[in-house]
């Protein structure tokens, strides 16, 4: 398929503690640098699927948006739809994780993303609607992503990415749609899907939510499936597992059954959380 990935892309810069994290305290440990972000991890894992990715972000024109730019580009993603804002900070996700992996909690300087204005993405709506799935996620401003839900043409997927973000998705799930357009689609998790309210995903075809250690559950027509979670041992971290998740979502298409897409997400999520990366290039072997 043809994907379009609109989204944030920024440096994660992860801390994880060597033993028990003590809060107010210095804790030995590792910290690594990579290229993230949940538009950018879920285009990269597609990629890694084998689908066309095209990447619509912002980056800026500091070290980190200049190494980002290029790995995104080594990955074989088209950035043709991506814009460097001179003078810009690049966006950036600081974290902090357990031992085991579990993050503790996590800081994200997204300010860039607030230049992804309703008229820049009108100037790429076009090559948008060219593509056979579009995915976006909540770092857009809300009403960029009005514009997106009323416009978008071929089946959309939205990641609500936090509890904090998701008041962007309730204004712009609320927007008129193009008559003849795809399905919605949304991936949340337990916090996001109760921020977000059962009147706030009116509109919405399938919902999957993501309950960690317990699975997934599939709303669709008023019918809630769950899916049992996959064993999972030598986790590394979690940071890009959600991304994972709707990565195999999208790549198993709208035409899927939803609990199958979940399944086969699920199974994206799990190499995900084996990886010290966001992303592992290990799920090319879920397709092979």
């Amino acid at each position: 398929m043809k994907i379009c990935v609109i989204g944030g892309a920024n440096v994660d810069v992860a801390a994880r503690a060597a033993g028990l994290f003590i809060a107010g305290d210095s804790n030995p440990g590792t910290v690594t640098v990579a290229p993230g972000g949940v538009g950018r991890n879920i285009a990269h894992n597609l990629t890694l699927l084998g689908h066309r990715v095209r990447l619509a972000t912002v980056f800026g024109d500091d070290g980190f948006g200049r190494m980002l730019r290029e790995n995104c580009k080594a990955t074989g993603m088209d950035l043709s739809l991506s814009q460097t804002v001179k003078g810009a900070r690049n966006a950036c996700f600081v974290s902090v994780g357990a031992s085991d992996g579990e993050m503790l909690g996590g800081v994200s300087d997204m300010a860039i993303t607030g230049l992804m204005t309703p008229d820049w993405l009108e100037a790429r709506l076009g090559a948008i609607n060219e593509c056979d799935a579009v995915v976006a996620d909540t770092n857009l401003p809300a009403e960029t992503l009005s514009l997106l839900v009323g416009g978008c043409i071929p089946p959309l997927f939205i990641d609500a990415v936090s509890s904090a973000k998701v008041a962007r998705l309730r204004v712009a799930l609320a927007a008129s749609r193009l008559p003849g357009a795809g399905p919605i689609a949304v991936k949340c998790n337990r916090l996001e899907a109760e921020a977000i309210g059962t009147a706030g995903l009116a509109g919405v075809d399938r919902l999957y939510v993501s309950l960690g250690s317990e699975g997934v559950e599939v709303i669709e027509d008023g019918v809630t499936t769950p899916v049992a979670p996959l064993p999972v041992t030598g986790i590394v971290n979690t940071t890009g597992a959600g991304d994972a998740l709707l990565a195999g979502i999208v790549h198993c298409g709208p035409g899927a059954p939803a609990p199958d897409a979940a399944a086969f997400g699920e199974q994206c999520a799990r190499f995900a959380m084996l990886s010290a990366a966001a992303v592992n290039e290990r799920i090319k072997e879920l397709v092979k």
